[in-house]
């Protein structure tokens, strides 16, 4: 009868965390990039640009997702410049040429190398034939699922020619 009253309170301990976690779901790009510290400069830039609204849309997008690190890395001033309302339409250049169309799994990559349009309209430069550089930065976190697409990390701000 003990047995039976332990399994029982395990039993009950254990079901409602079975039944939470089946009904959590990934955030969008735009929370997910918001729940981390490494992203505070991006999410920044993103509101400035006004293109939360789309990030938080249905998508699917992959977003290459430089960390405030990358930015800081930056020349001196040029963040500041690029968050002046005067400089959006560059802003929004620089931010959406960080973003594809579609959700693009590095296993979907794995060992090839690709030019891709970006949502800014140019080309980017993928090779994933040694690890993931993207147009020269590399992929440092690979597969964040969100809700509407994929981020992946990169260790640099990539910049439209």
């Amino acid at each position: 009868m003990n047995k039976l009253r332990h399994f029982t309170l395990a039993l009950i301990t254990v079901l409602p965390l079975a039944f939470t976690s089946a009904t959590v779901k990934a955030g969008d790009i735009v929370d997910t990039a918001a729940s981390s510290d490494q992203f505070s400069t991006l999410v920044a830039a993103v509101q400035a640009a006004g293109l939360v609204d789309t990030l938080k849309s249905d998508g699917p997008f992959t977003v290459f997702a430089p960390t405030n690190e990358a930015f800081a890395a930056l020349p001196a001033g040029t963040v500041e410049n690029l968050l002046k309302p005067e400089n959006k339409e560059q802003l929004v250049a620089v931010l959406t040429y960080h973003v594809i169309p579609g959700k693009v799994m590095s296993g979907d990559i794995a060992g090839k190398k690709a030019e891709v349009a970006t949502v800014q309209g140019s080309d980017l430069s993928i090779d994933a034939t040694s690890g993931v550089m993207v147009d020269g930065a590399n992929v440092t976190t690979a597969d964040i699922i969100t809700s509407n697409g994929v981020i992946h990390v990169i260790d640099k701000v990539v910049l439209p020619n």
